[in-house]
């Protein structure tokens, strides 16, 4: 294996990919920002905008055999993953592959105990105690991700849906995202059939802002989504509590705990910019 002189972490997300790159030092020597790059919607198309992103960062010259890269990529599930996401990164020194949410925890709280909700586009809580990694929900836009910007905007338009085909009163939030549409049911039931979360996230910001200017339709669903990040949370610190009383147990009767099943990773997402008429 050739040795690292340079460190490459790439960010794949759901949004955007990120790239840095820096010496032995830590010194930066270059960074780039790419498109979405989610394995778990599109692999070949995720893995072709990671190579992008990074060729723009090593393109003033670090040889690929003297980097070492680390990437945190959304959709990540399982070591096959893995291996085909190395085998499209051709001559590295090293590629080390995790799921995103697994390298935001590390950044978030090094590589000592700690937790970290996170709530973008997607959502996802993940806790870290000793050798033991527990994450909870972001199990993708389709069967999971509340309380997320994807979730507070998929559920909106529903209601916005729902006010413009007479199901429910109009509110200020049905009429300002029914505005992006121009009012149009068939409009939007189109754009949602190709819509991917990022798409839905973009109308978080909006949804927010009425929801903080009193829009009662607005608050619920934002109190919904609120509580959702606050259950992934609690469910984190009960995670904490089981598996710190599994190691009292074990130092109790004085032996090592066997390493726990590691659970299945999960994807976090970004939010995305304001949406664009459709």
């Amino acid at each position: 294996m050739a040795t690292a002189r340079f460190f490459l972490g790439v960010d794949g997300g759901a949004t955007r990919c990120r790239a840095r790159l820096r010496d032995s030092s830590g010194r930066e020597l270059g960074h780039s920002v790419g498109p979405a790059a989610n394995i778990y919607i599109d692999f070949d198309a995720a893995m072709r905008v990671v190579r992008e992103t990074i060729n723009s960062v090593i393109a003033a010259g670090a040889s690929k055999q003297e980097i070492a890269v680390g990437l945190g990529i959304a959709g990540f599930s399982e070591d096959k993953e893995a291996e085909r996401v190395a085998a499209a990164l051709p001559d590295f020194a090293r590629i080390v592959v995790v799921n995103d949410a697994v390298a935001a925890c590390v950044g978030a709280n090094g590589l000592g105990d700690g937790g970290l909700v996170i709530a973008g586009t997607g959502s996802a809580g993940i806790a870290r105690v000793g050798a033991t990694t527990t994450i909870i929900g972001g199990r993708g836009f389709q069967l999971g991700d509340d309380g997320s910007a994807a979730r507070l905007g998929e559920t909106a338009l529903r209601v916005t849906l729902r006010a413009l085909d007479g199901l429910e009163p109009m509110s200020e939030l049905a009429r300002a995202l029914g505005r992006h549409f121009g009012g149009d049911p068939l409009r939007m039931t189109r754009w949602a059939a190709e819509a991917k979360p990022r798409d839905y996230g973009a109308f978080a910001p909006q949804i927010l802002e009425l929801a903080t200017s009193g829009d009662t339709r607005a608050r619920e669903i934002a109190g919904d989504a609120a509580r959702a990040i606050a259950a992934l949370a609690n469910a984190l610190n009960g995670a904490r509590e089981r598996v710190e009383c599994a190691r009292r147990r074990a130092h109790r009767a004085g032996r090592r705990p066997r390493r726990a099943p590691a659970p299945l990773p999960v994807a976090r997402c970004r939010q995305a910019p304001r949406p664009a008429p459709a």
